[in-house]
């Protein structure tokens, strides 16, 4: 009597992980193979005498996929997870300009914000937001839970697009409603979240500054690093497999069709359905050593993203400066996107996301403590830059600017602890693409139809899933990737 049937799913991500879960769910045996020693891919999780880091997402938007997904596995987020709602979101920072704007979680509060910068922009504050929801509820909650399997499908989407203005980017599109300044920034970063330039991307990335607004801004006890531990219970509970420290090294092929996966240590294992969550482009150069992809694939070619240095900072005291979550835009903030995403040069200027979370969880660090993840947005490896050389006197010229500018008075003194990631671990940690740190970038020519599909347009019963991969990077976008790439498998094998 035949078994059930056998799915290997290459990194434990949050989309690979998703994704077991849903594989479990239609029946079939189910193991995921990691590189590294533990579970999580680049949302991990570093600790050293007492103090909590998550290394990659800090923050959960759309929370109800993650009551979606564990449901599947037959459990209770809220059992599962404590999550707790942050108000405000997060603080924006122009030190040069003496400015401080908290993101609010309502719009009343909001309003009154942006009304102390702007009142013209606080009048056109709902203008822009109910423009917003109308993309979120057409781009996000319909397009980015189907799967772009044919060019007609992505034409279909463009007349919505076109008529919500969509399909413009993100900086004009915020213009027409928000003009001072810092309060057109605050509404229009967002895109960085996901590796995109807001003076590009489409004006679909609107929906994230709405879709906080909606739903609210998370943090999980314990960090994002708690929803690995809750995807893998589930896994774990339903008779699947998480296996660490043997990563693949080639997906097999025989016939067009993807038969096993070859791990680091020798391991063979077979399957039906081969699920990869590795870098898009390291997945189709490496794991399938260099097998072609259909022709939008070879005639446009994915375009990495950018890459980040991060800083994680054990410090014996706390900064009153930075709430949960801050943002220190620096000055020449447009020539700063530009240098990191367009021109893959090292800017000239300091632009800066700082995770603080023992505003919310005090266990994060010791009593009297901060742990800051500190993230800069730099130019992935393309640009060429030997960060084994230079990473110190960046790090140097971060905490510095921090110190001096952004009023953590006596940071460098107060740094008990240290660690740094660079493109160069995106690359030899992730396997990722020019060190890059979101996957493919999130233009227009490279979403839907254009960006790596779901399932593999060349080689039978393999799939994709992450942040390379439709519908894109964050939390909420890997958790959707998932859901439509477990649809693909469902739909697949009832066909049989």
């Amino acid at each position: 009597m035949r078994g059930p049937r056998r799915a290997v799913v290459i990194g434990a991500g949050l989309g690979g992980l998703a994704t077991a879960i849903r594989l479990l769910a239609l029946g079939l045996d189910v193991t995921v193979v990691e590189r590294a020693p533990a579970p999580g891919g680049r949302a991990a999780r570093l600790v050293d005498r007492g103090y909590t880091w998550d290394t990659g997402p800090s923050l959960i938007t759309m929370p109800w996929l993650l009551d979606e997904l564990l449901a599947v596995a037959g459990r209770d987020a809220a059992r599962e997870l404590t999550l707790r709602p942050l108000d405000p979101f997060y603080r924006l920072l122009w030190p040069e300009d003496g400015v401080t704007l908290d993101f609010a979680g309502d719009r009343e509060r909001l309003r009154d914000a942006v009304a102390a910068l702007s009142p013209a922009d606080a009048a056109n504050l709902d203008g822009f937001l109910d423009a917003s929801r109308r993309i979120h509820e057409r781009a996000v909650l319909v397009a980015g839970r189907q799967a772009f399997e044919r060019p007609s499908q992505f034409l279909r989407l463009l007349p919505a697009m076109l008529r919500l203005r969509a399909a413009g980017n993100l900086a004009a599109f915020t213009s027409r409603y928000l003009s001072e300044p810092h309060v057109h920034q605050a509404f229009s970063f967002h895109s960085l979240y996901v590796g995109g330039d807001p003076f590009r991307v489409p004006a679909v990335y609107a929906a994230l500054a709405y879709l906080q607004l909606a739903d609210g801004v998370w943090y999980a006890d314990g960090g994002t690093y708690a929803v690995v531990e809750a995807l893998v219970r589930a896994i774990e509970g339903g008779g699947g497999r998480v296996v660490c420290d043997d990563g693949a090294e080639e997906i097999l092929v025989r016939g067009g069709r993807a038969v096993a996966v070859r791990c680091a240590s020798g391991a063979v294992h077979p399957a039906e359905v081969v699920v990869s969550n590795a870098d898009a482009v390291r997945t189709r150069t490496r794991l399938l050593r260099g097998a072609p992809d259909t022709l939008p694939w070879r005639l446009r070619g994915p375009r990495n993203s950018m890459s980040c240095l991060l800083l994680y900072l054990g410090c014996r005291r706390r900064f009153p400066a930075l709430l949960h979550h801050t943002l220190v835009a620096g000055p020449g903030y447009r020539r700063f996107v530009d240098d990191v995403t367009r021109r893959h040069r090292l800017p000239s200027t300091v632009s800066l996301y700082v995770h603080a979370p023992v505003r919310t969880e005090e266990a994060m660090a010791p009593p009297g403590g901060d742990s800051l993840a500190v993230l800069l947005p730099v130019p992935n490896l393309a640009s060429g830059d030997d960060w084994d050389r230079i990473g110190d006197a960046w790090r140097d010229r971060v905490v510095r600017y921090l110190e001096e500018d952004a009023g953590l008075d006596g940071l460098e003194a107060s740094i008990e602890v240290e660690h740094r990631m660079t493109p160069l671990d995106f690359l030899r940690r992730f396997d990722a693409d020019e060190g890059n740190a979101f996957g493919t970038e999130p233009l227009l020519t490279r979403s839907a139809y254009f960006r790596q599909p779901n399932r593999d347009r060349t080689v039978r019963g393999l799939y994709h899933v992450g942040a390379g991969v439709h519908p894109g990077a964050g939390v909420p976008g890997v958790l959707l990737s998932a859901e439509v790439t477990g649809g693909l498998v469902q739909r697949d094998l009832r066909r049989g």
